[in-house]
């Protein structure tokens, strides 16, 4: 049952992807914001994403709380339709619509050949990320955790590896000799930190205990590498801006955990500052 599932999202994904070639990617984009919109709260518990939200800005609103889920479930949708369009962020006529803050940290990082670990999380469109860190000629590999849906796994990873970062690490034991070859290869690593990981610890997030993962506290202790955040904002319909952090060295006798709840209080700091724009519908805390 949960094959015929997926394969009957597979086709409604590709039919979705040749309708937005057919229109075009500002029309898809917002076509895909609105779809979203009205769809998006009959496949999630509302009372999940109500809840997280509340955890995060305690005094908000229900005018705003209503407001930060309509723009969540827009973003989610054009990310969505912004998929087929990849290619042209890269390459074509949507280049000059990713602004990035911190060139000059990339540059140091290429010029002093240094190796680094990127955090971020799932911000507006958070594939631009690793992409324009890849563009800029950093040598990156990212760790992405599969989709569930196999049929259209196939076409994100192939889309991933083609566009976004042609290094792509699978989440799992097969992934770690993989992150362990390119840390010899001297590759900078990126990943997002958002996602709720069995392997991971428990770590504040939002003052509420959340498993989070220990992979880049772990790159840090064993290599000896700094972290560098990174953030993308959506600015409006398809123009973003990306911000490179300066990277934070951490003491050699730091433990992996008090690393850990350093990031996700930088986690918390990105999402308050944008919280429209981060994926509230996963249950972090559970």
């Amino acid at each position: 049952m949960k094959f015929i599932k997926y394969f009957f999202q597979f086709l409604l994904t590709l039919f979705c992807f040749i309708l937005f070639k057919i229109l075009g990617v500002k029309l898809s984009s917002k076509l895909g914001g609105k779809i979203f919109e009205n769809i998006g709260p009959f496949f999630r518990s509302t009372r999940i994403i109500d809840e997280n939200i509340k955890r995060a800005l305690p005094n908000i609103s229900k005018e705003n709380l209503d407001q930060i889920k309509i723009s969540m479930w827009n973003n989610y949708g054009r990310v969505f339709a912004e998929y087929i369009f990849i290619k042209n962020f890269r390459y074509g006529n949507l280049e000059k619509n990713i602004e990035i803050d911190g060139k000059e940290i990339l540059e140091e990082i290429k010029e002093k050949k240094l190796q680094v670990v990127f955090i971020s999380g799932h911000f507006s469109n958070f594939e631009l990320m690793a992409m324009s860190l890849e563009k800029n000629n950093i040598k990156l590999a990212t760790i992405y955790r599969p989709l569930n849906n196999i049929f259209l796994n196939i076409i994100m990873e192939k889309i991933r590896k083609k566009y976004i970062c042609q290094n792509q690490i699978k989440k799992g034991i097969g992934g770690l000799k993989n992150l362990v070859k390119y840390k010899k290869q001297n590759f900078s690593t990126a990943l997002m930190i958002d996602q709720r990981v069995s392997e991971g610890i428990l770590s504040n997030l939002f003052n509420k205990k959340a498993l989070t993962t220990t992979i880049p506290a772990q790159l840090v202790k064993k290599y000896n590498i700094p972290i560098v955040p990174v953030f993308i904002e959506r600015m409006n319909d398809l123009k973003f801006k990306i911000t490179i952090n300066k990277p934070i060295f951490f003491s050699k006798d730091i433990s992996i955990n008090s690393i850990t709840d350093e990031l996700n209080k930088i986690l918390e700091k990105m999402i308050i500052k944008k919280p429209e724009h981060w994926i509230w519908s996963h249950n972090r805390w559970k």
